[in-house]
């Protein structure tokens, strides 16, 4: 099955040209059960990177387009009156796909925002005072544009806290665009994608991830970086458990995808900057500009033995 997760990895990396460390840390994500926040310009591949990973994990697909008029039952779904049977029919909103891309979650209300909330956390939704189980593996994506912030509301820190990582794809380097240039468009290469791995194998594989060995020295590294946030005058505020947590299976998950069945210093490293960035400010930025900067000078300042 490693070999599968290898393949898909790789497939993914085909179509959005060299950001196979972006991918990988995408898989480790979705591996370890949590949600990704992709935040970046446009036209970078965000939505690209969803429908690939869909594919290639043959998993269902669904695109919500948050904007200012969105209601959270245009997410839910909502119960109609069916006159022939007299009876109120609940009809699934789009949520209740395996992959779901909220595209720029921050243009809708908190309101409808925080339809995804429950979503997120517990795996169901209520509508009508009926809990309904959502599909199992259920994978949030979202983004957002970093730079046009008129008309948006800004994700408040209970829902950043839920997503295990934020990525960016960033610019691709000049030998990777030059082969976007030249080869195939995205879309036919997105086409060209068979799926990889089975939906039983992918259950197989998220379950293998809590088994990953973590010693009491990676577990110690980990609270030397999580506590360190809650000292001093750097951070505006600590790490939540919740963000030790999602470091520890990111890290297991990370392992995993370097075939190994146990957590070395560099896999918590090599996560730690997507985990944390988004739930860092630094005291002097409440604007929370320095996220990235934050997990870099926690690398720096914890020594790992």
């Amino acid at each position: 099955m490693r070999d599968a997760l290898d393949r898909a990895v790789e497939a993914v990396d085909q179509v959005l040209f060299g950001k196979r460390h972006t991918v990988r840390l995408a898989v480790a994500c979705l591996l370890a059960k949590g949600h990704l926040l992709l935040e970046d310009l446009p036209g970078m591949g965000k939505t690209t990177l969803s429908q690939a990973l869909a594919r290639v994990l043959g998993l269902s697909h669904q695109r919500i387009q948050f904007t200012s008029d969105l209601l959270p039952g245009d997410i839910l779904g909502t119960s109609v009156f069916n006159r022939d049977t007299a009876q109120f029919e609940f009809h699934p909103g789009p949520v209740f796909a395996e992959l779901i891309l909220a595209d720029e979650i921050n243009r809708a209300t908190p309101k409808s925002q925080s339809a995804l909330l429950e979503a997120m956390e517990e795996g169901q939704v209520t509508v009508d005072g009926a809990t309904r189980a959502l599909p199992d593996p259920f994978f949030v994506i979202a983004t957002q544009n970093p730079v046009s912030q008129s008309g948006t509301y800004v994700l408040p820190e209970s829902q950043l806290d839920r997503f295990l990582m934020r990525l960016s794809l960033g610019y691709p380097s000049e030998v990777a665009e030059k082969s976007l240039l030249q080869g195939d468009a995205r879309r036919v290469r997105l086409d060209r994608i068979e799926p990889a791995l089975t939906r039983d194998q992918l259950h197989a594989l998220q379950a293998m991830v809590p088994d990953i060995t973590a010693t009491d020295a990676i577990i110690d590294y980990i609270l030397r970086l999580v506590n360190r946030t809650r000292e001093g005058q750097v951070c505006a505020w600590g790490l939540s458990p919740r963000a030790s947590l999602g470091l520890l299976a990111a890290s297991r998950a990370w392992a995993m995808l370097q075939h190994r069945s146990y957590v070395i210093p560099e896999d918590v490293q090599a996560v730690l900057p997507a985990v944390v960035s988004h739930r860092l400010r630094a005291s002097e930025d409440p604007a929370g500009h320095g996220g990235e900067g934050l997990a870099q000078w926690l690398l720096n300042e914890v020594s790992a033995v």
